[in-house]
């Protein structure tokens, strides 16, 4: 089986990426769970899984991508608010 190489393939391979990235660099204690970077990092990475879910839908894996998504963005939110 061979994965075509489509931009929504591409996108969802760069989130996944991205997810993997945070969650190591995180781990690694390279990345602050709670800074702006890692919660970006699993934000874009939500929004470009979700871009390719757009074109081959997987429902348990839009539910998952949507609850990420909205977990990052609280925690973006949270964070704009409490530096005001």
């Amino acid at each position: 089986m061979s994965l075509p190489l489509t931009i929504p393939n591409i996108l969802g391979l760069i989130g996944a990426v991205l997810f993997v990235v945070a969650y190591a660099g995180m781990h690694l204690e390279k990345l602050d769970p709670h800074g702006v970077t890692a919660l970006l990092m699993n934000l874009i990475g939500a929004v470009l899984v979700l871009i390719s879910l757009a074109y081959d839908f997987n429902l348990p894996s839009f539910v998952l991508e949507t609850i990420w998504g909205l977990v990052a963005a609280y925690g973006l939110i949270k964070l704009v608010r409490r530096r005001r």
